[in-house]
């Protein structure tokens, strides 16, 4: 970017310059250092737009029920843990969630989070711990800890954290999320994203801000109060 010394600014509109054909008002020195301050000024212009349409048209799409989720989060982050999870159908790309008008839990962030968006067609849980922090205590549930274990059909979570050991079958990374077809689930055309046949993590850990589900199967639920979450 051009510094003060390399370009004269007006104040007010400048007639054009009858010698450089100029209507800018900026002077050029003779090494041109102006015309490299206007070109990158320019660049650094254009280059800002599809970051903030990507972020608009994220925030569109969910909205509108395109993404996973397809409600208000509360904007609380919640635990989700299990010693495996089993998939068939699974995809992965980035995405915008957003919080009721006038939510506490906004802060700074405008009411929006951005989250990683799994989606998985057909998945078992074993031994799935979910809990909430709520101050001071947690509400705690868990399921399928017995030989029947937790099933999904067309199961989203919007996350921003997730650690396992994950091995995948056909996997294909570096779609475009519009195009992808393994979960039936489609993300905004130009965001990197990542599809697979079958998923399996082991150890799994995640920071959810959002889960949907078509079917949600949890033999053994308990639910409970308590100081530690999962």
């Amino acid at each position: 970017m051009a510094s003060s010394s390399d370009v004269t600014s007006s104040a007010g509109n400048t007639p054009e310059n009858p010698e450089s054909g100029s209507a800018t008002g900026v002077s050029e020195t003779p090494d041109g250092s102006a015309r490299r301050g206007r070109v990158r000024a320019r660049r650094a212009a254009i280059m800002a737009v599809p970051a903030a349409a990507v972020a608009a048209g994220l925030a569109i799409l969910t909205a509108e029920g395109a993404l996973g989720v397809q409600f208000a989060i509360s904007g609380m982050p919640f635990t989700v843990t299990a010693t495996e999870l089993k998939g068939t159908g699974f995809e992965q790309f980035g995405g915008l969630d957003s919080m009721a008008e006038g939510s506490p839990n906004a802060g700074d962030t405008g009411g929006q989070v951005l989250v990683v968006t799994s989606a998985i067609k057909n998945a078992t849980l074993d031994s799935l711990c979910q809990s909430v922090d709520l101050g001071g205590t947690n509400l705690l549930i868990k399921a399928g800890s017995g030989a029947q274990k937790v099933q999904a059909s067309d199961l989203t979570t919007d996350s921003t954290e997730l650690s396992g050991d994950a091995s995948f079958n056909n996997i294909e990374i570096g779609n475009d999320a519009s195009t992808l077809t393994k979960a039936g689930v489609k993300g905004p055309i130009g965001v990197f994203s990542q599809q697979a046949d079958t998923v399996r993590i082991a150890n799994l850990r995640q920071t959810n801000y959002a889960t949907t589900a078509g079917v949600f199967k949890l033999p053994g639920l308990k639910l409970s109060f308590s100081d530690k979450g999962c």
